[in-house]
């Protein structure tokens, strides 16, 4: 099974190579105009449409969604105060960079990304010991 971490996908998304405060919001806002953007024209065809190939588009477009509503729900709470650097603390973001930029494309498979991330609910969070690389984002 691959490794996607769907919380960390979130989270290095976010901050991206510098951690600006705008690239942040951005990518809250992209998460959630996603999710709203597949789920809702989504239902809307698949249920308004007449043609087996709409409404499987409109489920396409809603497994989008929902993948997306995933990503919104982890950018949210990796918003508060301190929450996206506790999340990362440790992390060489450079190599997860690198990693979650491919697997982001997990996005485009319906469902695919909320699945995982229904499958992480309730475990702990992964905690690895700070080494050189985050103390340097720090700093």
């Amino acid at each position: 099974m691959p490794r996607l971490d769907v919380r960390r996908l979130a989270a290095v998304d976010m901050y991206g190579t510098a951690g600006a405060r705008w690239r942040r919001r951005v990518i809250v806002a992209e998460f959630i105009v996603g999710a709203l953007g597949g789920i809702a024209p989504g239902l809307w065809i698949a249920l308004s449409s007449q043609t087996v190939g709409w409404q499987l588009f409109g489920a396409w477009l809603i497994g989008m969604g929902a993948n997306y509503l995933a990503l919104a729900l982890h950018a949210v709470s990796l918003s508060r105060p301190g929450a996206l650097d506790a999340e990362l603390a440790g992390v060489d973001v450079r190599a997860e960079l690198r990693h979650y930029g491919l697997a982001q494309l997990w996005v485009a498979i319906p469902f695919t990304v909320a699945v995982f991330a229904l499958a992480q609910f309730g475990r702990p969070p992964q905690h690895v010991e700070p080494d050189a690389a985050a103390q340097e984002r720090r700093d």
